[in-house]
């Protein structure tokens, strides 16, 4: 694959990049073709963007306390300019200039995770094999990783014949291609995927009760209500629905 400037690649070459890293570091230890190195590698690959998430998050933190000191100042203002809407942005605006509150911080984070979660899904489904002129192939490359690591990725299997990048709904010449097994797939996919929703919902839960604490009139606002029950509830059943799709990789 060759850098496009018109793409994603912007998202999808440091990712590689440093799933690349990793698994030169776990394929020493366990052996390049190593399933438990390439698991590991995406594992550590979120750990390290975690770790590069981390100054972001505290800079969303110290945003939530900003805003939680100005919130008194803020009724006030409300109640003095309920009837004129625009005088009412231009005071909230000063306020939060002279408080030093960037209300954007707050999501930077999110912001920032969606795209990383796209890119991740790309390269993983990036090792599955293609159907080119009549037969199914793998990739001379996937960004980072040359032909010999995408097939070595195609063939990594969990115990029972499970690919790494195989997904439940997978098409039945794709898997074959691979020698895989779909029950293995399911019976490695459905706890991983009820696991993966429990712990969204868990995060989000978190993420609600900390906005609750910082912002205690927050939640009799409709629209933050209706957003804390979409992360509470609809983005852990897209995990769970969503994951018959899902490469194995992408649920652990």
């Amino acid at each position: 694959m060759t850098f496009n400037f018109w793409s994603l690649d912007y998202i999808y070459y440091p990712i590689s990049g440093i799933m690349w890293v990793w698994h030169e570091a776990f394929g020493f230890v366990f052996g390049p073709n190593s399933a438990l190195a390439w698991v590991l590698s995406v594992i550590f690959l979120i750990f390290t963007l975690r770790a590069l998430l981390f100054k972001p998050f505290m800079k969303q933190m110290d945003s939530q306390l900003k805003m939680q000191a100005v919130q008194p100042r803020m009724k006030q203002l409300r109640e003095k300019y309920k009837d004129d809407k625009q005088r009412l942005s231009e005071e909230m605006m000063k306020l939060n200039k002279e408080a030093g509150v960037n209300p954007l911080a707050s999501c930077l984070p999110a912001l920032i995770q969606a795209p990383v979660f796209i890119g991740l899904f790309h390269v993983l489904r990036s090792f599955q094999p293609v159907f080119e002129n009549g037969a199914w192939i793998y990739r001379q490359n996937v960004y980072f990783f040359g032909a010999q690591d995408v097939v070595s990725m195609g063939d990594a299997k969990l115990p029972g014949g499970a690919p790494l990048v195989g997904f439940m709904t997978m098409p039945a010449d794709q898997l074959a291609f691979m020698n895989g097994v779909r029950e293995a797939i399911i019976w490695w996919g459905v706890p991983l995927m009820i696991c993966a929703g429990i712990a969204t919902h868990m995060t989000s839960r978190r993420s609600v009760a900390r906005q609750a604490e910082m912002n205690v009139g927050a939640a009799s606002n409709p629209q933050t209500a209706i957003m804390n029950k979409l992360m509470l509830y609809l983005f852990p059943l897209f995990v769970v629905f969503g994951g018959p799709f899902f490469p194995l990789a992408i649920l652990f």
